[in-house]
């Protein structure tokens, strides 16, 4: 997805484009974050002991920041 983001606006696709593209972008990733915290936030509102397995899971699939794109 980010590479198809930045292959728009290196070739002049138009604004409105762009940010359909970054929305998704981002959307995509809140998403992601979202289904990965469901099963931790339900164990803590009915108390179950799925907690632990999920936290784990949650901190071993963090992935590092992309570096931004330079010109030159």
């Amino acid at each position: 997805m980010m590479e198809e983001l930045v292959n728009m606006i290196a070739t002049d696709a138009s604004a409105a484009d762009i940010s359909d593209q970054i929305k998704d972008v981002l959307y995509a990733k809140s998403a992601k974050r979202v289904d990965e915290l469901r099963p931790h936030a339900a164990g803590n509102l009915f108390g179950t002991e799925a907690e632990a397995e999920v936290e784990a899971e949650v901190e071993t699939e963090v992935a590092p920041e992309e570096e931004p794109v330079t010109n030159g």
